[in-house]
């Protein structure tokens, strides 16, 4: 999201009152912007780990192609098929995917992300290490808790696994934020799975990734689908938890010139129905929950969910049509909360860049916070039964 569309009504300074003060009581607290309203990361982090210190083990690259398991703990060859590959098979693989969790293509055998101990914390010195993934796909998490040990550690890279380079590295200076963004502690969040720890990307205040330079990803009015799966309990109404198609110079280029899945309680442009918070769309200068504000039906995310599945879908050039579906990571299927036109003519045809934005919006507005664990993003709008087995495999991994 970016801000220059609302200039005429405010200042910079104003919106930036706003999105700190009005769309959520929020306080900065040891530096990070935190939302009464919501557990925050040591909330969640008390829920989800149980105690395991170790990783996955085994080797960091395996030969690939034979699918994932259906948890970190079982140690069978499952027949179910990755989110990629199941993109893949509907005729939309993915063109970005990013996970510190584990693979989301089965024929991917390169490392999952970077963790950097020591330099600065906006991408410069320090000591780098790989962090590949195990037989079963699932990241080696042990060798994260070697690398970092007990001093600062912070996530450098985010592999793409899609084999178009999409990588994710911190975000440069934008229109908003003027300074580039932090890299995200990489021991905030960890997150026990079939009995074992991995650990997710935390965005707070200040946070975000970036790749500007984007290789195969949808541009101008044509189709995507992305997802995301982030923490359901950590949140703000400070714009914005994205993560998918933003500008390539991390400036508000104008309405429709992004398109992104967004998570949290923000209400400075639009709002789904309840308190929120809601998975919306990100057009620019416009978080959608629908095509018009607020949008009830697409309601408020349940306070007992752990994770969210959020997903947003741009139809084929000309369409004007997209939707937005949410889940419980955990159990059950995906709901449509929202299938129809764009909001108006100013988001008619969509004017989409392809960069590609983690934890920010899409000119550096990084005043939200949000747990990521993974997303992907293709150049195609997918079938419903794509989605579904997309959350079934999806479920399969972060159900109890």
């Amino acid at each position: 999201m970016g801000q220059d569309g609302m200039a005429a009504r405010f200042s910079w300074a104003s919106l930036w009152v706003c999105m700190v003060c009005a769309c959520g009581t929020q306080s900065l607290a040891g530096g990070e912007l935190t939302d009464h309203r919501d557990s925050g990361a040591a909330g969640q982090e008390a829920g989800l780990t149980g105690g395991a210190s170790g990783g996955a083990g085994g080797t960091t690259q395996p030969s690939g192609g034979s699918g994932g398991a259906t948890s970190p703990g079982d140690s069978t060859t499952s027949t179910s098929k990755l989110p990629c590959d199941i993109y893949a098979d509907d005729g939309g693989p993915c063109v970005a995917a990013h996970s510190t969790v584990r693979r989301l293509l089965s024929t991917y055998t390169k490392n999952l992300y970077q963790v950097r101990v020591g330099g600065s914390k906006s991408g410069t010195g320090g000591a780098t290490t790989e962090i590949g993934f195990g037989a079963d796909g699932f990241a080696n998490a042990a060798d994260q808790d070697a690398a970092c040990g007990s001093g600062a550690c912070t996530i450098s890279i985010i592999y793409d696994q899609s084999g178009n380079g999409n990588d994710l590295t911190f975000a440069p200076a934008g229109g908003a934020k003027t300074t580039p963004d932090y890299e995200a502690n990489a021991k905030s969040v960890p997150i026990t799975l079939g009995g074992r720890t991995f650990y997710g990307v935390h965005i707070a205040a200040g946070v975000g990734y970036r790749n500007n330079k984007p290789n195969g990803t949808a541009t101008g009015d044509n189709p995507e689908t992305e997802y995301m799966v982030a923490g359901a309990t950590y949140f703000n109404g400070g714009c914005c938890f994205d993560y998918g198609n933003m500008e390539t110079n991390s400036r508000d280029n104008g309405d429709g010139t992004m398109e992104a899945v967004y998570f949290g309680g923000c209400t400075i442009w639009n709002k789904g129905g309840g308190d929120g918070p809601w998975v919306m769309g990100d057009l620019e200068n416009g978080l959608w929950a629908g095509n018009e504000s607020p949008y009830n039906a697409n309601t408020s995310v349940p306070s007992t969910w752990t994770y969210v599945t959020g997903v947003v879908k741009g139809d084929e050039a000309g369409k004007n049509h997209w939707a937005i579906k949410v889940g419980n990571a955990q159990s059950g299927s995906l709901t449509t909360m929202f299938d129809g036109t764009r909001p108006s003519s100013r988001w008619n045809p969509m004017r989409k860049e392809g960069a590609i934005g983690l934890g920010t919006g899409g000119d550096n507005s990084n005043a939200a916070q949000g747990n990521f664990f993974e997303g992907v993003m293709t150049a195609r709008y997918s079938s419903d039964a794509a989605d579904d087995a997309v959350q079934a495999n999806i479920v399969s991994v972060y159900g109890p």
